[in-house]
């Protein structure tokens, strides 16, 4: 049988460039296959991470059934800000968390090898541990935000309504680039990944706590530096149409998406110059 030839000037399909989506898709849907594969311990996982969200939210229930409210807020309106926090937490832990231990795989020469694939080096490194049992943070998350909010009064308007569909994916867009910035900063610090934990996981309990309860400097650097408390906090004041404490007035709770792009801009432009001054794990 005679072999099928592509029409001159055309590429074969075997031959043609894969896309980026495409390449995307394959990364994590090889990466998906791989864990789906060993279902008990992906459903161990997956339980795993609803006892920690779970015992997490416990600890500020002890606290408000001791005081009654929590930076001005009763337990209901708590339950909305944590809820919103881990769900934008989980969303981007599950894709870019990865990044904050990139300072092993410096140490290990391995980042040699991703810079070899004709693949970006970050879309490699976020897909290396895509690990599925993240949905029971995501999950939890998600029912405590949306069974919170409507425990909580909340009274729906079509800007109220667009913010609570905006405001977690913009939070986790947030945390995306704070967790490739951490990323970035160990092509400096190399041993930093502790340090970079504190942005990234330090801004994760700010996030899912109340911001008034924070002191004044405090409140400042997780709004103007780390901008922690407009992930949760300041967009739950808008759809609870709650007052805002000094430095985050209830307005400010429309500010994630603009946080977030500004967030990544610097992460980019660090991750650029970190990658461009790598030299190899032999110096």
């Amino acid at each position: 049988m005679a072999e099928r030839t592509a029409p001159a000037g055309r590429l074969d399909p075997a031959d043609r460039p894969v896309s980026t989506p495409r390449m995307i898709w394959m990364l994590y849907a090889s990466r998906i296959r791989s864990q789906a594969t060993f279902r008990t311990s992906f459903l161990a996982d997956v339980l795993g991470q609803l006892l920690v969200v779970g015992i997490e939210f416990l600890e500020l229930w002890v606290i408000l059934t001791r005081v009654g409210t929590l930076g001005g807020m009763t337990l209901a309106q708590v339950a909305v800000v944590y809820g919103l926090g881990a769900l934008a937490f989980g969303l981007a832990d599950m894709f870019f968390g990865e990044t904050d231990s990139l300072s092993a795989a410096i140490r290990s020469g391995k980042l040699e090898t991703l810079l070899l694939r004709p693949v970006p080096m970050l879309l490699q490194i976020s897909s290396l541990d895509l690990s599925l049992r993240r949905i029971g943070r995501i999950g939890v998350g998600l029912v405590m935000y949306v069974a919170a909010l409507v425990v909580a009064d909340f009274s729906p308007r079509p800007e109220t309504l667009l913010l609570a569909v905006i405001a977690p994916l913009a939070g986790a867009a947030i945390f995306s680039g704070l967790f490739v910035l951490a990323g970035a900063l160990q092509f400096w610090l190399i041993d930093g990944r502790e340090f970079a934990n504190a942005f990234t996981y330090g801004g994760n309990y700010v996030a899912t706590t109340p911001g008034a309860v924070f002191a004044l400097p405090l409140r400042a650097f997780f709004t103007f530096v780390i901008p922690a408390t407009l992930v949760a906090y300041a967009p739950t004041l808008v759809l609870l149409d709650l007052p805002g404490p000094a430095l985050i007035p209830t307005s400010a709770g429309w500010a994630g998406a603009p946080a977030a792009v500004l967030v990544w801009i610097v992460a980019a432009v660090l991750w650029r110059a970190g990658v461009r001054r790598y030299t190899g794990a032999g110096g």
